[in-house]
């Protein structure tokens, strides 16, 4: 047999009513047993997640043939690191033989062994700058990652708006539950992994990069630009109605001129784009403990055939090349394009810092297969953005001590036609919240020694450089003033110095 959990949470009177009348309720045992509280609460919920009762819908889905899960009320992980690392954290149940007597009175024990506990774990992840992370966006629909240029570690992981994960531990409320899912904000949702958006601008580094290494642009050629591109009798238009003139790769990416990126995503090609997104960490699954973190698209003519039972057509190749289209990628993704182009490394992202006080970190980080050269012109073009009186971020720029190179995005969801914009285009603060624009931003600092990248996005924000880059430069200044990541203690440790602070003994 085992023990069955017939209620929980119980106040004294109630403990000693059962212990009182115990001779009437055989094998009814009161006992001090643990439960999961979540003491920093929303700051780590989409990280964490929370665990709750196990379900019929659980059983189903996961193939576990552990007891423990068939007893009534017994908690599993559910969501976050807490269900991706179910098991490990879970560890084994003790059990007893034992011998008793007609009337099932113990006899005597013929075999007792003892259960293992679950794993430590220590994140990579630092409170403090996840908790500023989470302030700084409240309001928001949106999301924030912080990487280190230098190792891959996660340093922010930032969801917005958050929950209460303790809600969900002994089963949450009707009410409470149907608050989070009709929130059109989605709180319950990890956007830094789990959500996919066109990263507008932010992707013409990629764009850049593929073009310089194919050849087909040089950092000295310039292209007019005067407003919009003819392409097969429709116009393509840039984001400044006037045209930005002749502008240099450095300077397109300082003004973001479309017009600029659409001409050398022609040149270049789709392959190559995604050839060059992928390398960069866009459109593939990265390893981290965390349900549902997605692959992003980078899309290729095949794929369109496939999936569209469409050709490939010139135009698409414009829109991508302006971070639209077909294209789509998470936070995550573009704050490890980020550090890959910082660093010039091929950085994995990592969120479990220790299992045990045994260290995850492999070393040993590849170099990207570009050449300096073409990566340094990329950083200048990003340098320019926050840092030069006319680049779409300068209201954002930080410290002189620092400075970021960073780049703004704004990523259109609905489709503008030829009728509107001639009537003139609808302002997006007059349409309806989730047929504006999305705001984007990323950057990395400090810009000649780097150590921090990130990525912001805020839904439906308008545009990037009044939404995201504020956001993503009051961030970078926490994370910079916070220095190095200093890892807290192991959870197993914190128990230990209460206990001794406490003058009390195990």
């Amino acid at each position: 047999f085992v023990p069955v959990t017939v209620a929980t949470g119980l106040e004294w009177e109630h403990i000693a009513a059962v212990s009182a009348n115990s001779p009437s309720l055989p094998g009814i045992i009161p006992k001090l047993g643990l439960n999961r509280k979540y003491p920093i609460g929303a700051d780590f919920a989409h990280v964490i997640g929370y665990v709750g009762p196990v379900s019929d819908y659980d059983l189903s889905q996961i193939n576990d043939k552990d007891p423990l899960l068939l007893i009534p009320r017994f908690q599993i992980g559910k969501n976050g690191i807490e269900a991706k690392v179910e098991k490990p954290l879970r560890g084994k149940a003790g059990y007893k033989t034992i011998e008793v007597n007609s009337v099932g009175r113990v006899m005597r024990v013929l075999k007792d062994q003892s259960g293992s506990p679950g794993v430590n774990l220590q994140l990579t992840i630092g409170h403090d700058l996840q908790r500023f992370a989470t302030e700084r966006m409240q309001g928001e629909s949106s999301a924030a990652v912080v990487m280190d240029v230098n190792n891959g570690d996660v340093l922010a992981l930032a969801s917005a708006p958050t929950f209460d994960p303790n809600k969900f531990v002994n089963g949450i409320s009707v009410s409470d539950w149907e608050a989070l899912n009709d929130n059109k904000y989605r709180p319950l949702a990890n956007k830094t992994v789990q959500g996919l958006y066109p990263p507008g601008s932010t992707f013409k580094m990629v764009v850049a990069l593929a073009a310089l290494t194919d050849g087909v642009i040089n950092k000295n050629e310039e292209i007019f630009c005067p407003g919009h591109k003819d392409i097969n009798g429709r116009k393509f238009h840039c984001w400044r109605k006037g045209g930005h003139g002749k502008v240099s790769l450095r300077e397109a990416l300082r003004y973001s001129c479309d017009v600029f990126f659409y001409d050398i995503a022609i040149r270049v090609g789709i392959e190559k784009i995604t050839e060059t997104a992928k390398a960069l960490g866009l459109g593939i699954k990265h390893d981290l403990p965390l349900p549902a973190v997605r692959t992003g698209l980078m899309p290729t003519k095949q794929w369109k055939r496939k999936n569209k039972k469409q050709d490939w057509f010139i135009g698409d190749t414009a829109n991508a090349g302006i971070g639209q289209g077909f294209v789509l990628a998470s936070p995550l993704q573009l704050a490890t394009m980020t550090a890959r182009l910082a660093s010039g490394l091929i950085l994995q992202p990592r969120m479990l810092n220790m299992i045990d006080n045994k260290s995850t970190f492999i070393n040993g980080n590849q170099k990207l297969n570009f050449k300096t050269e073409h990566l340094n012109l990329i950083r200048t073009g990003m340098y320019d953005v926050s840092n030069h009186p006319r680049g779409t971020a300068f209201s954002s720029r930080i410290d002189e001590k620092y400075k970021m190179a960073g780049k703004t995005g704004t990523s259109q969801v609905r489709f503008i036609s030829k009728k509107e914009r001639e009537g003139g285009v609808t302002k997006n603060e007059d349409l309806p919240w989730n047929r504006r624009d999305h705001a984007l931003f990323v950057g990395y600092a400090p810009y000649k020694n780097p150590r921090y990248s990130i990525s912001v996005i805020v839904e439906h924000g308008g545009a990037g450089s009044r939404k995201a880059a504020p956001i993503a430069r009051d961030i970078m200044k926490k994370a910079l003033s916070l220095g190095e990541n200093s890892y807290g203690p192991m959870p197993n440790q914190i128990r230990s110095d209460k206990i001794k602070k406490s003058g009390k003994t195990v």
